[in-house]
């Protein structure tokens, strides 16, 4: 049977101190007020349990680089199309800027599980932005464990890992809420991304209670998987156009994704939004300039990379967080993709 590895969690839980602070003292951070006491109880209680940094976890005693790292869990393909992308980075940028540190932006492919630690250690950050976790993304707790600063653009479920995010199942249920005020209820769902996403699955929830609370059962049928980039948006609505009764609504889960869904749309000879509504989610800069412009849910991009940056410089710096989860509201934005339904009624 093998033996449990003892983590500065277990420490932490035994000393009654954070994890924040068991690190800072492995570590041997001096310019950090511990008393002495605090110090020889967290040094005992790891002598005791036989805990060892990793290699991750000693990157803290090497002295910080002053660089903080944010890392998107996107393809290549996908963080070019990725139109959020320049306002989420200039707000992490602009926390950085404030605390003299740097901003470092790596990509590292969905199918890469477990090449953070390589990060680190090759590019020489204090700590880490994750946009777009994955759920079996199981070395970012390791880490986190091993008092690596991290900070989520995203959740895992079941950890405790800081979260810096929007209540996207309220954005979406706005979102869907709207359709079927305006008359609708056969809407279809193409998410933003695969469902192995919790953002993605965050989105399909809110487009469900929207239908639960209306009364609306739930046909499977209409949901179809985007993969951040305008050409899924395409294939996936082809598909939605071919299911019979054709769907007079679609929530589509990413204005870029919608955008290729519209163009499928127009090609199939139905118009927009008298034929088929659309509302997507993220109002990217472009999305006033659609054809229709379109309705979306507005989530405050620049804010939510400033306040990442921020609390991740806090924890990079050995403070502890005000609030260990911030989820930012967003708000829908009406323009002439969606319309009443008035054949429904």
């Amino acid at each position: 049977m093998t033996k449990k590895r003892i983590t500065s969690f277990d420490v932490a839980e035994k000393s009654g101190v954070s994890r924040t602070t068991v690190s800072l003292v492995l570590n041997n951070i001096s310019d950090i007020r511990i008393s002495p006491e605090t110090r020889q109880r967290v040094l005992d209680v790891a002598r005791e349990l036989g805990y060892h940094p990793d290699s991750a976890g000693r990157k803290l005693a090497s002295g910080r680089s002053n660089t903080i790292g944010l890392v998107l869990r996107q393809s290549r393909e996908q963080v070019f199309a990725d139109s959020l992308l320049p306002k989420v980075a200039m707000g992490v940028n602009q926390a950085a800027e404030e605390s003299g540190f740097q901003v470092l932006l790596k990509a590292l492919e969905p199918e890469n599980i477990d090449g953070y630690v390589r990060l680190i250690q090759e590019n020489h950050v204090d700590g880490i932005i994750i946009s777009g976790p994955q759920q079996d993304d199981l070395e970012i707790v390791n880490l986190y464990r091993e008092g690596f600063p991290i900070v989520l653009m995203g959740q895992l479920p079941g950890s405790n890992l800081p979260v810096v995010d929007i209540d996207a199942i309220s954005g979406s249920k706005i979102a869907v809420k709207h359709l079927i005020d305006n008359g609708h209820s056969n809407i279809g769902m193409i998410t933003n991304a695969s469902l192995k996403y919790t953002s993605a699955q965050q989105r399909y929830a809110g487009y469900l209670q929207a239908l639960a609370e209306a009364g609306i059962a739930e046909d499977s049928r209409l949901l179809l998987e985007g993969n951040y980039t305008p050409t899924s948006g395409y294939l996936a609505m082809k598909k939605l156009l071919e299911k019979k009764p054709l769907v007079t609504a679609v929530f589509i889960a990413s204005d870029v994704v919608a955008k290729g869904a519209m163009q499928a749309i127009k090609e199939s000879g139905l118009r927009i939004p008298e034929d088929v509504s659309v509302v997507g989610f993220d109002d990217i800069p472009l999305a006033d300039f659609f054809d229709p412009p379109l309705t979306t849910i507005r989530i405050p991009s620049y804010q939510l990379g400033w306040v990442a940056g921020n609390n991740l410089i806090q924890l990079v710096k050995g403070n502890e967080l005000k609030q260990n989860q911030v989820f930012l509201d967003s708000e829908l934005i009406i323009r002439n993709s969606s319309s009443f339904r008035k054949n429904d009624l």
